[in-house]
C-alpha cells in the first residue's frame, strides 16, 4: 500500500502532466492557427499568381499580334520598295 509520500508524489505528477496536457493542447491550437493563416496566405498568394498570368497571357496574345500586324506592314512597305526599285 502506497504511504502519504507516494500519494503526495503521485498526485504533484499528476497535476505535472495535467499542466502539460494544457500546454500541448494550447500550442496545438496555435499551431493550427498558423497553419490555416498559412493556407488562406497560400490560396491568396495563387489566386493573385493566377490572376496576374491571365494578365500576362493576354498582354502576350495583344503584343504579338502587333508584331505581325507590323511585320505585316513592314514586308507590304519592302513589297512596294522592290517595285519601285525594280521599275527604275
Amino acid at each position: 500500500m502506497a504511504d502519504s509520500s507516494d500519494m503526495e508524489y503521485f498526485q504533484r505528477r499528476i497535476q505535472e502532466l495535467e499542466e502539460k496536457v494544457d500546454q500541448l493542447r494550447l500550442s496545438r491550437r496555435v499551431l493550427m492557427n498558423l497553419v490555416e493563416k498559412v493556407e488562406r496566405e497560400k490560396t491568396f498568394f495563387l489566386t493573385k499568381l493566377e490572376k496576374e498570368n491571365r494578365k500576362l497571357h493576354k498582354d502576350n496574345y495583344k503584343y504579338a499580334r502587333w508584331l505581325l500586324k507590323k511585320n505585316k506592314q513592314i514586308v507590304e512597305l519592302q513589297t512596294r520598295l522592290d517595285r519601285q526599285s525594280g521599275s527604275n
